[in-house]
């Protein structure tokens, strides 16, 4: 997402997974660049008996080529149902001085590079298994209302990405063959 001189980009992602479906949504990483304005919206509707893989990455600038979001705009809301039931919502905003608010030890203790990964259905059997792996950042997992979410942050979207490998092959999902390259 390019900067942006007037008004914020809208992204409006949803989903609908129907009886016995499965999703898994594994997109490339979402890079903004300096004074970039990205408000994004992720709807899921998943049927009782439906499972969900949700990687979501995002990238605060590009380490590689010494680029850093250092303003803008990053607006993020999520509402996953289960059965017409709201399992999990969540809204993140980033707002004037990117860089400044991820180096706060609270928000990202200075890495660029964040994601998150929805699990539906998910059990301790989950929870272990990520629990169980080494990370190149930092990376936490949480379980409640039969879903469970893992959260990663790193300095760039390499570590990252590796880190979103590691997790995925542990929940024995395949990964997209363009994110090895």
């Amino acid at each position: 997402i390019y900067r942006s001189t007037g008004p914020a980009t809208f992204i409006t992602v949803r989903h609908v997974v129907g009886a016995g479906a499965r999703l898994a949504w594994l997109p490339q990483e979402t890079i903004l660049f300096d004074r970039a304005r990205l408000k994004r919206r992720i709807d899921v509707d998943l049927a009782e008996d439906a499972s969900l893989v949700m990687a979501e990455a995002v990238l605060f600038g590009r380490a590689a080529m010494r680029e850093t979001m250092c303003e803008g705009i990053w607006a993020d809301t999520w509402r996953v149902r289960r059965g017409g039931r709201l399992v999990f919502a969540e809204n993140v905003r980033l707002d004037g001085d990117i860089t400044g608010k991820l180096a706060r030890p609270a928000s990202a203790a200075g890495g660029i590079a964040l994601a998150t990964v929805l699990i539906a259905p998910a059990d301790e059997t989950t929870l272990a298994a990520v629990r169980a792996l080494e990370f190149i950042g930092e990376a936490g997992i949480s379980a409640w209302n039969g879903i469970a979410v893992a959260r990663l942050v790193t300095r760039d979207g390499a570590s990252l990405r590796r880190d979103l490998i590691a997790i995925l092959a542990a929940l024995g999902q395949a990964v997209p063959r363009l994110w090895h390259q």
